[in-house]
């Protein structure tokens, strides 16, 4: 299997895991009460860290590993989209989650969560479509 193959996989695995994100998972934290939310939301970033934190790190390796060896548009704009990603989850999504895991969420965290994720989401989605472009050519 070769590296951007794997890269292929592991930027569908992303793609799957964000749109689910987007449309089902943060919409439905606005249903819970704050009491409930804070139960389950602790309980939920437990189990999504082990799905999304080997990702990330897979990610950004591969990524690294490929800019190493061929420094090409793909690896370049690459680089920089995962950069962006890694960038927006700590400094916007990881702070939102932590105010609710301390039951102390920020105003509106769940309208913030959706529509700030957007951008996650597109950058996602866009790094996928390259990756399946450059796995293509």
């Amino acid at each position: 299997m070769t590296l951007d193959l794997i890269r292929l996989l592991i930027d569908f695995g992303f793609v799957v895991l964000i749109w689910a994100v987007q449309l089902v998972i943060y919409p439905s934290f606005g249903y819970y009460t704050d009491t409930n939310l804070y139960k389950w939301h602790r309980s939920y970033t437990a189990r999504v860290t082990v799905i999304v934190l080997p990702l990330m790190i897979s990610q950004l390796v591969l990524a690294a590993m490929q800019l190493w060896t061929v420094q090409n548009w793909f690896t370049l704009v690459s680089a920089i989209i995962i950069a962006a990603l890694w960038l927006l989850t700590f400094s916007i999504f990881v702070p939102l989650h932590q105010s609710i895991d301390n039951n102390k969420p920020v105003e509106n965290v769940c309208y913030k969560l959706v529509s700030k994720n957007w951008m996650r989401t597109f950058l996602w989605t866009s790094l996928f479509v390259l990756s399946l472009l450059h796995y293509m050519v």
